[in-house]
């Protein structure tokens, strides 16, 4: 059930993705008067699933959920139709219409997703608003897993700033420390020292290459002493408000070290440290009942911050998403094309798209996840392949630079070329999925 959930979010997300895409291809075909003779949600080699017509344009959904198109009248697109090309050309084709407007057409369907995606991102801010985890909230510091020791964390250690940077929020702050093409300086507050760490960019290669980055820090969980269950805890002297900082040998720990420690003696008394009013109380014996329990209910003293915003509010934080997942997307893609960061070998295809998805269907994460999608698909199509938008935009550019329109034996070779570009990258990336799934 869980996976049906998560493809079912995909092929959602993907229609909206690809429809509103090539909307925008159509759309300013029809502004300028360009016939468009086919509009299609995912591929449909041999056959369709569904198709009408209405007026000059053939409505369908294909089979095969690679991205979709639109044919429009006297382009050489990723249809290949060169019969068309041979006749002359007419007044309602792409062909015959000034550069300007075919650069438009062109730009269009990338346009489009960038505006789903600050459109979307404007509905979040304006109805949950932007819930985090603030650092200046992890008193307790935080615990690191082996990789993250291995380099020089310690638990309890909390975060002051990334490269001079201060940090606030939790939830950008992984992203922050692994995307980047060279080492990371992280300065931590140890026990109220600032020390600094050095990270070499080898070492964020190796942590991104073993996927050591899963669980790289989780908030340290302080034992709190919500209320007193119990009257021998109370006769113990365990107050409310109470902080728990050792028991026995074990000192300094969180809340599951010390639960771990209380549950493996059952039926013993154990002499523990608290922290009340600021002062710290050494040598309380408090004595564990035969399931493990020392009678107290603890409480977590995390708390989401949230920022609420107004109608108007909410557009200008919008555009601030999206301004900011478009910069960490690109600074991504440039660390993919760097060989000595090797995050090629992390490039991923469907399978790798679909596991971001939640198993239970949620859909503000769903909004989330279509948002950044959509800018990276407005990205991808900018690139400057032929075959893509930015292929045949750059070639448009060059017309109206040089005055000279490339030769349609020129184009329909650069199609051919862009496509099994493209193609390869479709193979190289879910091959890697295919890899990870049954050899890692």
């Amino acid at each position: 059930m869980d996976i049906l959930i998560k493809i079912a979010q995909l092929f959602l997300c993907f229609t909206i993705l690809v429809g509103i895409h090539e909307f925008g291809h159509f759309i300013m075909a029809r502004i300028f008067k360009i016939r468009v003779e086919k509009f299609y949600i995912f591929f449909d080699p041999w056959f369709s699933l569904f198709k009408f017509k209405r007026g000059d344009t053939e409505y369908g959904l294909g089979w095969l959920p690679l991205g979709g198109y639109v044919k429009i009248a006297g382009m050489i697109d990723e249809s290949l139709d060169t019969d068309q090309m041979k006749q002359e050309p007419k007044p309602y084709e792409f062909r015959s219409k000034p550069a300007w407007q075919r650069l438009l057409v062109m730009l269009a369907g990338v346009f489009m997703n960038l505006l789903l995606a600050i459109v979307i991102y404007c509905g979040i801010c304006y109805t949950w608003g932007d819930a985090y985890f603030s650092n200046y909230d992890a008193k307790w510091g935080y615990n690191f897993n082996q990789t993250a020791q291995q380099m020089g964390f310690r638990n309890g250690d909390r975060f002051v700033s990334i490269d001079g940077k201060p940090i606030d929020n939790i939830a950008v702050l992984q992203n922050d420390l692994l995307i980047t093409e060279s080492g990371r300086q992280v300065v931590v507050d140890r026990a109220g020292e600032e020390v600094t760490i050095d990270i070499s960019l080898d070492e964020l290669i190796d942590m991104r290459q073993q996927k050591a980055f899963e669980n790289l820090f989780t908030l340290r969980l302080p034992f709190l002493v919500d209320s007193v269950s119990f009257a021998s805890a109370s006769e113990a002297g365990l107050q409310v408000g109470d902080e728990i900082v050792g028991i026995d040998a074990l000192q300094n720990a969180d809340y599951l070290d010390y639960k771990k420690y209380i549950e493996a003696h059952p039926g013993e008394e154990l002499v523990m440290s608290v922290k009340r009013n600021g002062a710290r109380i050494d040598s309380l014996i408090v004595p564990v009942n035969a399931d493990g329990r020392i009678g107290v209910i603890t409480r977590s003293p995390y708390q989401l911050r949230t920022q609420q915003y107004t109608f108007w509010e909410s557009i200008p934080a919008g555009f601030h998403k999206a301004g900011k997942t478009i910069a960490n997307y690109w600074e991504q893609l440039k660390l993919i094309v760097k060989p000595q960061t090797k995050m090629y070998e992390e490039l991923g295809g469907f399978v790798a798209i679909g596991s971001i998805f939640p198993s239970s269907w949620d859909w503000q994460d769903f909004w989330f996840k279509t948002a950044f999608l959509s800018i990276i698909l407005a990205i991808m199509n900018l690139l400057p392949i032929p075959g893509l938008d930015g292929g045949h935009a750059l070639f448009t550019l060059w017309e109206i630079i040089t005055r000279r329109k490339p030769s349609e034996k020129f184009l329909l070779v650069a199609q051919y070329v862009g496509l099994v570009i493209i193609l390869a990258l479709l193979i190289y990336a879910n091959g890697n999925d295919i890899y990870r799934f049954f050899i890692k």
